[in-house]
């Protein structure tokens, strides 16, 4: 086959001359997204490249995740359910690629890790406020985590914002109070700065729901979507450990965790207990 032949020809309606108009790069700031790699290895270690982008992409995603987030809560508090589920069903996307993604960094050896590790001194994915932004938004909520973030106002403010609103669970059981569904009063006036724990009063309105899901469909989908999303992030969480298990076993974490064993515990929390505790029943 001829060059010629292998090469597609630019058409002439191709734009290329970017001296005066906006250009895929300078849209997308590639020259400062591009140039935030920046490894401490010396010599350079091939592999520390791998570890920044995977998570620094981990990180735009939970930016993302963090905006539709924060509009679903926003349009449930508004009683637009249908454009609050497209918005949790684009993060069910963005968690399934976040859960994936830990299979690149798998292929990280423990052998290749140990060469460049010491160069994180204490840094950790358990300081990615981002991350912990996104588990309080769910209701998994501690405020002493905020003293991780004390030396970082940006990161203090954006935490503590998700600490001091109410969750997307309280979002949600406030839309159903409004369409006439018993929710208990003390629920509805419960202090959203502490972690969601399982109340038994919310079962029977659960119980009613999926008992007769055609009746009660718009809150029946959205129980659905909730646990979508717990069963998701609790993937994400078991394919962290094995991931951190493969590649540095039981060592502690370089932010001073025990590591796999502090990561198993968090396999037993959760956000929606009760739509998990209504199928008990059904």
């Amino acid at each position: 086959m001829s060059v010629e032949r292998n090469t597609r020809a630019i058409e002439g309606s191709v734009v290329t001359d970017f001296e005066d108009r906006m250009s895929y790069g300078g849209y997308l700031d590639l020259a400062t997204l591009l140039s935030a790699q920046r490894p401490l290895s010396n010599p350079e270690h091939h592999d520390e490249l791998l570890f920044i982008v995977q998570h620094q992409t981990t990180e735009l995603w939970l930016k993302l995740v963090l905006h539709e987030l924060g509009a679903a809560c926003r349009l449930l508090r508004e009683d637009q359910l249908a454009p609050a589920l497209k918005g949790i069903a684009r993060v069910k996307h963005i968690q399934k690629t976040l859960t994936e993604q830990w299979s690149v960094l798998a292929t990280l050896t423990p052998a290749e890790y140990g060469q460049f590790r010491g160069v994180l001194g204490n840094a950790s994915g358990f300081q990615s406020a981002q991350y912990r932004a996104v588990e309080f938004t769910l209701g998994n909520k501690n405020a002493a985590m905020l003293r991780v973030f004390a030396s970082d106002p940006a990161a203090h403010a954006l935490v503590g914002a998700a600490l001091e609103a109410p969750s997307l669970y309280d979002e949600f059981l406030g839309l159903l109070a409004r369409s006439g569904y018993p929710i208990p009063a003390e629920v509805l006036g419960r202090d959203v700065t502490k972690a969601w724990t399982y109340t038994a009063e919310l079962v029977p309105v659960f119980t009613e729901i999926y008992r007769d899901p055609e009746a009660h469909w718009a809150a029946y989908e959205t129980c659905e979507e909730l646990v979508d999303l717990e069963d998701n992030f609790q993937l994400w969480r078991f394919r962290h450990l094995k991931t951190v298990e493969r590649i540095i076993g039981f060592k502690t974490g370089t932010g001073g965790s025990s590591g796999v064993p502090f990561l198993q515990r968090a396999l037993d929390l959760t956000f929606f207990p009760e739509l998990y505790a209504v199928r008990t029943e059904l």
